[in-house]
């Protein structure tokens, strides 16, 4: 009796198992996809890979189906973000270099966490990027440009796709202001970060946010503190994410090619100069 293909097997990525003469003939012979619409509600990674060629996430680009509408609500969050540190009398204790490297490393998740307190939900399309061996088969010219687009166009759907489940299991969890702004400042005083000078300053701060949002949810929820500790849980799905994916995905279809570390200290500080 011939042995079952096992599941680890099946599920086996095509550019592992597919034969260099099936591939060529996939890009070939196939259609192009110019687009394909996601949409959280009907997300499925599984639907996701048989709509396109390769199932390999990390190959493949998503930019905003209403970047006009999105990256403006995008901006806000953003300038809200900034607001936020600005208002905070303790961030000020600290020297300038501790500043720069907090809001430098730091900035990314605190957006993230403003996309979910805003409500910002958004759509995806995916983007078809010019295939390099194709090219070749087919005679085509490849410019530097060619080059140059085939390696930024777009923001990885995989990078993507994980801060969508962020936020979706953040607007799951029905946080209110308070928690939020508490979040913020556990996000902000991240005494792990390499380079800081007042190290033990930064870390009480972080603590004292801790300890402040561990008291509220105390006394919201009846001194029940699996509250508490779910959310800290949801923070840790922060680390992945990328600050570079943000950038492309919201911020350069309106501002080009900045650096955003640059833009976000010098309104930070531009900001604190009228006051």
């Amino acid at each position: 009796m011939a042995s079952q293909a096992s599941p680890e097997k099946s599920r086996k990525c095509q550019c592992e198992t597919s034969h260099p003469q099936r591939i060529l003939y996939q890009i070939l012979n196939k259609e192009e996809q110019d687009e394909t619409r996601w949409h959280p509600q009907y997300y499925h990674p599984c639907y996701s890979i048989s709509r396109a060629g390769c199932p390999c996430e990390g190959n493949r680009k998503v930019v905003l189906r209403t970047p006009e509408v999105t990256c403006m609500r995008a901006s806000e969050v953003l300038l809200k973000t900034i607001t936020f540190i600005r208002n905070l009398p303790s961030f000020y204790h600290l020297p300038q270099e501790d500043q720069a490297l907090l809001v430098q490393q730091c900035w990314a998740p605190l957006f993230v966490l403003g996309l979910a307190q805003e409500g910002v939900d958004f759509e995806l399309k995916e983007i078809s990027v010019p295939s390099l061996l194709k090219k070749i088969l087919l005679n085509q010219s490849l410019t530097d440009s060619d080059k140059v687009e085939n390696s930024s166009l777009g923001a990885s759907l995989a990078d993507v796709q994980k801060m969508k489940n962020f936020l979706e299991k953040f607007w799951n969890s029905d946080i209110c202001a308070k928690e939020y702004a508490y979040l913020k400042g556990i996000i902000l005083f991240n005494p792990e970060l390499p380079g800081l000078r007042f190290r033990h300053y930064v870390q009480t701060l972080q603590q004292e946010a801790q300890h402040t949002l561990m008291e509220f949810s105390s006394m919201m929820y009846n001194r029940n503190l699996g509250r508490f500790a779910w959310i800290l849980g949801l923070l840790a799905n922060l680390k992945a994410v990328n600050a570079e994916t943000i950038a492309e995905l919201f911020f350069r279809p309106i501002l080009g090619e900045v650096n955003l570390n640059e833009l976000l200290l010098e309104t930070l500080y531009f900001k604190q100069d009228l006051l």
